[in-house]
């Protein structure tokens, strides 16, 4: 498989483009339909997209009523919960076209316990988040919560009813992932590039993990090569994990794509909030492309540099540099980044991201206005390196990347799918055959700035 190397002045990275999703007009219809017509109205059918705008229409809406939702994908209806039975509600409901369902816990309660476990179980190696399917929260503890920090943090879920949270052990480790979209090297740290964006004062950039931010302050798209950018914001631990890098060359043009490997993209036509049950595709340069589900929003995770919150928890796989990568849905929108999580692709595990759109407000970026070469993305991580920065156990790609990928991505992503071992960006052969030996030489031990430990991941808390 031969590879281009980059253009300078193009960006062969992930990127997209900000789009708004549908009208309130759109997805509440028929505001004025009577009780009757609601009582009987059928749910509607709903892409997975439109379920986060119509659930925040909802939310404020029905005020202390509403109480989280999720898409039911089997039957591309909008699930929303709400407390009690008030026949006004529940109608309301079902003249957007959602199925209500009645819970116990509110939204109100749901965050009071949040509250109480950050306040009496903040312990390296835990993490929450609401799930709206069981209208619990769902608290995991990693292999390093023993002894008396289990204790501590199991004494804390029971406090808050057997009703209100839930406590499961996780086998791995919260681990962020510095080492691979396309790869990107600095300071002795690999990540992934996430999605080429349009800073605020109009220059290109791209947005990439916070703990790769804070990492590195120039980053390269070959591993030993020339800086190519430079880090404007960066945000870990804290509320969120996020940077902004500028292209140092004004004139560099960032397309508006996900690069799957094998020479194909996915464009990237807007950002759009996750949603509970949607499906999504991840893209790393150690693992290339897998897919999975949304479990949870707003999720804490206490990485060992420190408590990020706001995040998206997945059970889709990850490994160490595919920090930053590419969070999308294979129609094109892009959705995350990747911060870390426990496991890996042979065994899988949760692994989170810090929500694009967040990230794009904070920054003061969009997705994709003035993107350039479609073709840029194209030139992908084969001269980048993202094999020769190791990755550690890069060659896990190849742990069934390409059969997940299969079932969640169109054609193209889905054929893309069968490289996924290689899709470190189009890091084609060098991946798997370097990953093993030269975990180091993308971050290796080079944790002391925070994102080098672990299989050259760069950081303790599994940033894919």
């Amino acid at each position: 498989m031969s590879h281009k190397r980059i253009p300078k002045r193009k960006a062969a990275i992930a990127a997209g483009s900000v789009a708004a999703l549908g009208a309130a007009a759109l997805l509440l219809p028929n505001a004025n339909a009577s009780q009757t017509d609601a009582k009987d109205a059928a749910p509607r059918t709903f892409k997975a997209d439109d379920a986060s705008d119509l659930a925040s229409q909802l939310a404020s809406r029905l005020g202390d009523a509403f109480a989280g939702s999720y898409y039911d994908a089997d039957k591309q209806q909008i699930v929303v919960n709400v407390v009690g039975n008030n026949s006004n509600v529940v109608n309301e409901i079902k003249k957007a076209g959602a199925v209500p369902h009645e819970v116990q816990n509110s939204t109100s309660t749901l965050k009071a316990a949040a509250t109480t476990l950050k306040t009496d179980a903040t312990i390296p190696g835990t993490s929450w988040a609401v799930d709206p399917k069981t209208n619990e929260i769902r608290v995991t503890a990693d292999s390093t919560v023993t002894g008396a920090k289990w204790d501590t943090v199991e004494a804390t879920v029971k406090s808050l009813g057997s009703d209100v949270a839930t406590l499961k052990k996780s086998a791995g480790t919260f681990k962020t992932f510095v080492s691979g979209g396309d790869a990107i090297f600095g300071g002795g740290a690999r990540c992934s590039l996430g999605f080429n964006v349009v800073a605020g004062d109009g220059s290109p950039a791209f947005l990439t993990a916070g703990h790769c931010g804070v990492a590195a302050a120039q980053w390269s798209d070959s591993q030993d090569g020339a800086p190519i950018a430079t880090v404007d914001k960066a945000t870990f631990p804290g509320d969120g994990d996020f940077a902004l890098v500028k292209y140092d060359d004004p004139n560099t043009q960032a397309a508006s794509e996900v690069n799957v490997g094998n020479g194909q993209t996915v464009q990237i036509t807007q950002a759009a909030d996750a949603t509970v049950g949607q499906a999504v595709l991840r893209m790393g340069s150690t693992t290339g492309l897998n897919d999975g589900n949304v479990t949870g929003l707003d999720a804490t995770v206490n990485y060992p540099e420190g408590t990020v919150t706001g995040l998206i928890q997945t059970d889709v796989c990850a490994e160490p540099g595919d920090s930053g990568g590419s969070l999308f849905t294979q129609d094109g929108s892009a959705i995350g980044l990747t911060s870390g999580g426990s496991g890996d692709c042979t065994v899988g595990g949760e692994t989170f991201f810090q929500p694009v759109t967040t990230a794009l407000t904070a920054v003061g970026a969009t997705i994709g206005a003035g993107a350039g070469d479609a073709g840029a993305g194209d030139a992908g991580a084969g001269d980048a390196g993202a094999g020769d920065a190791g990755a550690g156990d890069a060659g896990a790609g190849d742990a069934g990347a390409g059969d997940q990928a299969g079932g969640g991505a169109d054609d193209q992503a889905g054929g893309a799918g069968d490289q996924a071992g290689d899709q470190s960006g189009a890091v084609g052969d060098q991946s798997g055959q370097q990953s093993g030996d030269q975990s180091g030489t993308g971050t290796g031990d080079a944790s002391g700035s925070g994102t080098g430990a672990d299989d050259g991941s760069g950081l303790v808390s599994e940033s894919h």
